[in-house]
């Protein structure tokens, strides 16, 4: 190459062209071209540069080490690149090294020679330093610049995500597959959520997953945001806004439902066109839109679809209630963070209390739960155990004022799941008592004050069963003689023909059984009325196989307890006046969905852990399901069935159903009434003559027509109360009829058992003569305990009066109305007690 031609790749091609012409040329005079092999090192970090080197052609790359660390730096230079000018003008040893990656070609200059050069043209020494000027300007522009943009961002940084996503549900593995997704690229992710959930900490998860995690990341909330956008995007020639300062980072937008509705709009088109216009004042030039190099992450509790719809990707954060699997890890990590941050030992978590979590739905989700950690931790006072008590603030409303019998009584517990409830006690017992009952109602005496079994049936029965539906609810579907010869008639029917029983028709069901065990219920009434079967022993008998016929007719065709559910006229008033009683079987559902993954005690199955082997559920209910009382029998299959302890026997206030979730059905309704009804059945011969209406009740047609009259009284005053109310009080809503009726449920209840307090007053205490006379002995003298007919009286007065009031509370609770506007349905009430009073004394 000629020196013309050196001269002017010098000077076009190196930072050398900032030296004069006459300098050029005297490089250009003395440079020495000189080749160097594949992987030759050229020179030494750290050793005295022997020459100036300018790279004319071939791959050279430079190392240099870190003076802190390990790390070291690499870069590859191109053709026309100067080596070691700055250490032979400074007298530096050389700050990198240097290797040939493939055969190149060099121009070099000796040191001695470079160094002459400096002395003959001094302005060579002034050039270097003009640009080591500028270059140091540039750098303290760029540092200061940094330095101002570090200090904005500085209060709103997130410096690094607080924790995973922890748990295996479900819906923990899907949120980290979400998280790990929108890593991938740079769209707007919108992370919506309940409050509590950790959305934010979901945004930092997935900036810190990509590969920009090195870049800042701050987080703003929305509503603190100027309404002109200003502090966001900035001030046309002024100062620039959090998006351009950021670069490449990221911006996390909270709580976007705060945000004002102008700045919404602006916050749209950013997403939409991924360019943004500085705020410039009126009067003022329009700002040159910038496009946005910052990726935009928005958190919200509440759907904006303005802003929803110009967001490709969501991530929907599952509130804590749907991931009860999660719960016990997501308490062991709160736990030891809380512990470990205090200097603390870990306590343990008692399964109970455990249970008692995961039965909570935190309305406050994570966050309430980590609170609730620490408040636990602290109130125990370094106990080495967290017990139930310490998370009495993790109750739903739901199970307020419950006492858990199971807990409170051990030996309970072991009662109800040990074989003799019920099936020893109905198998050898119940079974053989209620034949021997039915044998003597049709081999006996056919009188009432001659037959022991007739005496049983309604003067004891009768009374005892009613004074148990508060207590013990639909306890006596446990042990009914019906169902059990049903099942025994399933077993063996199944023994001498197997076969596959027939599924339940449950659509068909639940539209129509009820009307079904209304409609037989009705025409009982009507069949003891008219033929007198309170002191007719064999129609009595006739009366309890019908309905053990029916039990084992559908034991045989369908599987467990279908008669027992849809169509007992028995157990549909059992199922009615359960929902009064003081006593409830509930599971815990968040321990269920947590815990539970073969159900056993809703189909049934073999040990596992603590729960023993069962067919399932006879009634079909799931307790996590129950809410109420009507389908459950208390059976405690599923107390048997349960592994993880979830299944709890509760004391409740009574009759709380009736206005917390209660689901009201017309046939209940009708069914309630028919009850009612069946008080004054029971009592027309003294309603004859309390009106002086001079009946005929001996003629078949016109005791017919009266009693049907009867039963449809009380159902005629309710709805005529109900239609005058809401002609009184147009102006409110008022609730709809077959929600207001189970209001009379209580007073239904009394009324009944004020009707039967007679017969067990009166025929109960005559057991020994009655028991001696059914049997052909004589009874003469022997022990009578007959109640004072004044003491009768009392108590079905006060029986009245208390199920009138408690009727009156129950409505005002089902209705949260003004006592004024039920005032023509708590007369209807008073009144018909004042009737009942008169009728049944």
């Amino acid at each position: 190459m000629e020196k013309f031609e050196r001269v002017l790749w010098l000077r076009e091609r190196t930072q050398l062209g900032m030296f004069s012409q006459e300098a050029i040329e005297a490089i250009a005079s003395v440079v020495q071209p000189e080749f160097f092999a594949e992987n030759q090192l050229i020179i030494r970090q750290g050793t005295p540069p022997p020459a100036l080197y300018i790279l004319i052609s071939g791959q050279v790359e430079t190392e240099r080490t870190l003076t802190v660390g390990t790390d070291k730096i690499r870069a590859s230079l191109l053709p026309g690149s100067a080596l070691h000018l700055s250490e032979l003008i400074l007298d530096e040893p050389a700050s990198k090294s240097a290797i040939a990656i493939s055969e190149c070609q060099l121009w070099t200059i000796k040191r001695e020679t470079f160094l002459a050069l400096l002395q003959d043209y001094p302005e060579i020494t002034r050039a270097f330093s003009r640009q080591l000027a500028t270059e140091l300007e540039q750098v303290s522009s760029q540092l200061a610049y940094e330095q101002e943009k570090q200090a904005a961002l500085r209060p709103y940084l997130v410096s690094k995500a607080r924790r995973g996503i922890i748990g295996s549900s479900r819906y923990a593995v899907r949120l980290r597959e979400d998280i790990r997704n929108a890593a991938e690229h740079r769209q707007p992710v919108l992370i919506f959520g309940e409050p509590g959930g950790g959305k934010d900490n979901i945004a930092a998860l997935i900036h810190f997953s990509s590969q920009y995690r090195r870049e800042p990341i701050i987080k703003l909330n929305c509503g603190l945001l100027q309404v002109s956008g200003a502090d966001l995007f900035g001030r046309a020639g002024g100062k620039p806004g959090f998006i351009e300062q950021l670069g490449t980072g990221t911006l996390i937008l909270n709580n976007l439902e705060d945000i004002n509705p102008i700045l919404a709009e602006k916050i749209a088109s950013l997403l939409e066109t991924g360019i943004f216009l500085p705020v410039s004042r009126e009067g003022e030039l329009v700002a040159q839109p910038i496009q946005c190099r910052a990726r935009i992450l928005i958190i919200s509790e509440k759907r904006l679809p303005q802003i929803e719809g110009q967001v490709k990707t969501t991530i929907k954060v599952p509130p804590l209630r749907v991931r009860k699997a999660d719960i016990a890890p997501l308490v062991n990590y709160y736990l030891s963070l809380y512990c470990r941050s205090q200097a603390l030992a870990k306590p343990q978590v008692t399964p109970e209390a455990l249970r008692r979590l995961q039965g909570y739905d935190f309305p406050g989700n994570l966050l309430e739960l980590e609170n609730l950690i620490q408040r636990a931790v602290l109130q125990s006072n370094r106990a080495t155990e967290l017990t139930e008590d310490v998370f009495w603030s993790a109750s739903v409303k739901s199970r307020r004022f419950r006492l858990n019998l199971l807990n409170a009584y051990p030996q309970l517990r072991r009662f109800l799941r040990s074989p003799w409830w019920p099936d020893r006690l109905n198998y050898g017992f119940t079974l053989g008592a209620f034949a021997v009952v039915i044998a003597m109602l049709f081999l006996g005496p056919q009188t009432r004050d001659a037959n022991i079994a007739l005496n049983l049936f309604w003067a004891w029965w009768w009374p005892l069963i009613l004074l148990l539906f508060p207590v013990v609810g639909r306890l006596w579907c446990a042990v009914c003689p019906f169902m059990i010869y049903g099942e025994l008639a399933q077993r063996l029917s199944l023994w001498i023909y197997p076969r596959q029983l027939k599924g339940w028709p449950r659509t068909v069901a639940e539209k129509w059984g009820g009307w079904f065990l209304f409609g037989l219920f009705a025409l009982i009434l009507l069949w003891e009325e008219l033929w007198n079967l309170e002191d007719t022993a064999y129609l009595s008998g006739c009366l309890l196989l019908l309905i053990t016929a029916g039990a084992v007719l559908f034991s045989v065709l369908f599987e467990r307890r279908f008669w027992c559910r849809y169509l007992c006229p028995i157990g549909g008033m059992n199922g009615l006046f359960a929902k009064l009683s003081m006593t409830e079987l509930r599971a815990r559902q968040g321990v269920c969905s947590a815990t539970c993954t073969t159900y056993q005690c809703y189909k049934g199955g073999p040990q596992k852990g603590e729960g023993l082997e069962t067919g399932g559920c006879p009634l079909y209910s799931h307790p996590a399901q129950l809410e109420d009382n009507r389908n459950c029998v208390l059976c405690m299959t599923c107390l048997k069935a349960c592994p993880h302890r979830s299944v709890d026997v509760n004391l409740r206030p009574p009759g709380i159903e009736l206005w917390s979730g209660h689901n009201p059905s017309d046939y209940e309704v009708a069914l309630l009434f028919l009850l009612f009804g069946a008080i004054f059945l029971h009592r027309l011969p003294e309603i004859n003559a309390q009106f002086g209406l001079g009946l005929n009740l001996d003629s078949f047609g016109i005791h017919a027509g009266v009693s049907v009259v009867a039963l449809s009284i009380p159902g005629a005053i309710a709805l005529l109360t109900h239609g005058i109310s809401h002609l009184l009080n147009r102006q409110i809503k008022p609730r709809r009829f077959v929600e207001l009726a189970y209001g009379y449920l209580p007073l239904v209840l009394g009324g009944s058992l004020a009707h039967y307090l007679h017969l067990g007053l009166t025929e109960a205490g005559r057991v020994i003569p009655v028991t001696l006379a059914t049997f052909g002995y004589p009874y003469e003298g022997m022990p009578v305990v007959v109640a004072d007919p004044a003491v009768i009286a009392f108590l079905q007065g006060a029986t009245l009066i208390f199920s009138v009031l408690c009727s009156a509370i129950a409505t005002q609770k089902i209705a949260r109305q003004p006592f004024s506007n039920l005032f023509p349905q708590y007369l209807a009430m008073v009144g018909i007690t004042v009737w009942l009073w008169q009728i049944v004394g």
